[in-house]
């Protein structure tokens, strides 16, 4: 259940891009866009394979989290909400699970219902809409990081002898 905010001056505020953690899919961060244009929120996955559990429908999937990496991979599973027809940014309408997992982000986590589709050709892994956002936070469309950045591993430098 959605709690309503008393005043809208009460809302943290995030930017059109941020780093949140998928707890319950074991996803310690990735980078998310914001899109207030979008209704639903989608993650990228592939290796999307259904099965049964306890009656319920479930799947399973892997997860890249980097952005343009191939190389981390989050093997994970979900119980299947329900099966959503969405419209893409290009107008193509495809069917989709959908499950609810809870993200975190700015130290709030909450539930949010996520449809699973192959955005290998899109910007970012993650898109979260504004059914996402909405009562929770204000988006500032000029700003990033908001809930700060992870801090990047330092390359190793190569000594010349």
């Amino acid at each position: 259940m959605t709690k309503r905010i008393g005043n809208i001056k009460d809302l943290p505020v995030i930017g059109w891009r941020e780093w949140v953690k998928l707890p319950d899919l074991g996803v310690s961060r990735i980078k998310v866009k914001v899109d207030t244009g979008a209704r639903s929120s989608s993650l990228h996955v592939f290796d999307l394979s259904e099965f049964s559990k306890r009656g319920e429908k479930w799947v399973r999937f892997k997860i890249h989290p980097a952005q343009r990496s191939q190389k981390n991979i989050v093997a994970t599973e979900a119980e299947v909400l329900e099966y959503r027809s969405v419209k893409s940014s290009s107008g193509k309408s495809t069917i989709r699970p959908v499950i609810i997992t809870n993200v975190k982000l700015l130290e709030l986590i909450w539930p949010v219902e996520l449809t699973l589709a192959n955005r290998d050709e899109m910007g970012f892994r993650m898109l979260l809409g504004r059914q996402a956002t909405r009562q929770h936070f204000l988006v500032d469309p000029g700003g990033s990081y908001y809930g700060g950045k992870p801090k990047r591993k330092k390359k190793k430098r190569k000594r010349s002898t």
